[in-house]
Order: C-alpha cells, then structure tokens, then sequence
C-alpha cells in the first residue's frame, strides 16, 4: 500500500498498474499532474501476513487543494506479490 501511495505521488503510473490484479486492471491509467499528494494514514489492516492469500488496508491518502480520500482496499497474492484488486470509497 505505501510502494502505491508513493508511486501516486510520483506519478508513476506504469508501476500503479504493475501492481493492479490483471483482473481488475484497467487499460490506461491517466494520473493528474497537478496533483500533490501530501501524506498517508493507514487506519487498519486485516491478514497480508506472510501465509496469507488476501489482505485488506484501509487508508486516508491527503492531496493538497483536494479532499482526502479514505479507501478500503483489497489485496491479493498473485505470483508471490502483493497486487491490488480493488477498492470502495468511504466518507
């Protein structure tokens, strides 16, 4: 979750979608440059332990001149890495 925050605030979107679930991946992934993205809180985690398959980290990602986004999002082994399936929008 942090390596994706970071890779937000960089801009890196090949990363950003190397880290997607293919399942759920989308085709382009179009960031907004004019974004600064300013902090992250991690409120809670469930599993992504060592054993196992699935984890989930709901979050709070800060961007200046924009509301937070507070995200629960899924996790799942795939290959031996962590990828990202998806997430729901919490207010």
């Amino acid at each position: 979750m942090r390596s994706r925050y970071s890779a937000f605030a960089r801009g890196l979107s090949d990363y950003l979608r190397d880290t997607w679930h293919p399942r759920t991946r989308p085709d382009r992934l179009d960031l907004d440059p004019g974004d600064r993205w300013t902090g992250l809180d991690v409120l809670a985690t469930t599993g992504g332990g060592v054993f196992d398959s699935e984890g989930t980290v709901e979050f709070v990602a800060h961007r200046r001149g924009a509301p937070p986004m507070h995200e629960h999002s899924r996790f799942v082994r795939d290959g031996g890495r962590w990828a990202y399936l998806d997430g729901t929008h919490r207010r």
